[in-house]
C-alpha cells in the first residue's frame, strides 16, 4: 500500500488567499462554542424507560484526545433525575459526633481557601458490558465510557472537619445528596481527612447542574458513586449507615456466595 500523505503540496506564491482573509471575522461572544465545521460531538445515553431520570449517559472516548474530558462530555450517573437548587437555599450541615455542628452557606464555602485536582472519576459500574457471553460490536465509549478525566476545585474537607471538631472514636461519615433518591453512603473519616474536596468548580467553571452543582463530594481514586453529587449533609459517627446504596447494591458478589462491601478504591482493571 502507498504510504499516506501528510502534506499536500506546497501553494505558489501566486495563489489567491481564502476568502475569510478578505472580511473582518465574527465578533466576540459570551461563551465559547465548537466550530460549526466539526461535528458535534455527543455521548450516549442509557436510561430507564419507565424513569428516564435513573441511567447513565457515557463519555464518546473514541472522539476525544488527550487528558481532560470537556465538561459536556463527562459521563453522567443518576438515579432520580437532574435537581434544579437554588444555591440561596443549599447548605451543607456537618453533624453528628462532632463537638459542634455546623451549616455551611454555598457563599461561605466560597470564600474559603480552595484546592484543584487533575482527576479521573471512574463509575464502579464501567466496562461491565464486557460479562456478555459475546463481545459487543460498539464504539469505545459504549464499553467504557463511565470514565472521565477533569479539574476539580473546591474547600479540602478536612477544614470543614477541622472547624466543627471530630469527636472521639469517629471513624465514620454518612455522605447525603440533595437530589430525589437522597442518594447516601457511607465513608471513613480517615479519607475524608486526607484529601477529599468539597468542590464547587469543574475545568475552572462553576460545576453544572447534571455533575453536583452548587456542591460536590470529591474523594479521589475511589468508586465514582462515592463522590456524592449536590451535597446537603454530612453525620459523623462510630459505625457505617448500612444503607441500600452499600449492601443491596455497590456490592460484589463472591464465588462462596457472600457479597464484598466498602470496596472504596478503583483499581486499574487486568
Amino acid at each position: 500500500a502507498a504510504p499516506l500523505q501528510a502534506a499536500a503540496p506546497a501553494v505558489s506564491a501566486g495563489d489567491p488567499s481564502p476568502p475569510w482573509m478578505h472580511a473582518p471575522g465574527r465578533p466576540f461572544t459570551v461563551y465559547g462554542q465548537p466550530s460549526k465545521h466539526e461535528q458535534q460531538v455527543i455521548r450516549r445515553i442509557s436510561g430507564n424507560r419507565l424513569l428516564p431520570g435513573n441511567g447513565v449517559s457515557l463519555t464518546p472516548l473514541e472522539e476525544l484526545e488527550g487528558i481532560i474530558t470537556p465538561t459536556g462530555l463527562h459521563f453522567e450517573r443518576h438515579h432520580n433525575g437532574v435537581p434544579d437548587i437554588d444555591p440561596a437555599q443549599h447548605r451543607l450541615l456537618i453533624h453528628g459526633r462532632v463537638k459542634r455542628a455546623l451549616s455551611f452557606g454555598v457563599d461561605h464555602l466560597l470564600r474559603y481557601p480552595m484546592r484543584s485536582q487533575l482527576l479521573v472519576l471512574e463509575c464502579g459500574g464501567n466496562s461491565n458490558a464486557g460479562w456478555h457471553p459475546e463481545p459487543i460490536q460498539r464504539p469505545v465509549g459504549s464499553f467504557h465510557g463511565l470514565v472521565s478525566c477533569s479539574e476539580w476545585t473546591g474547600v479540602p474537607l478536612s477544614v470543614l472537619l477541622d472547624e466543627a471538631g471530630i469527636e472521639p472514636r469517629t471513624t465514620w461519615a454518612v455522605a447525603e445528596g440533595a437530589d430525589a433518591f437522597a442518594m447516601n453512603v457511607s465513608l471513613p473519616v480517615a479519607k475524608l481527612m486526607d484529601d477529599a474536596i468539597v468542590a464547587l468548580y469543574q475545568n475552572g467553571e462553576r460545576l453544572r447542574p447534571e455533575h453536583g452543582y452548587p456542591l460536590r463530594l470529591i474523594v479521589p481514586g475511589w468508586e465514582g458513586v462515592l463522590n456524592v453529587k449536590w451535597l446537603r449533609r454530612l453525620q459523623l459517627s462510630e459505625q457505617p449507615l448500612m444503607a441500600r446504596n452499600e449492601t443491596a447494591k455497590y456490592t460484589e458478589l463472591l464465588p462462596d456466595g457472600k457479597a464484598r462491601m466498602f470496596t472504596f478504591v478503583m483499581e486499574p482493571s487486568l
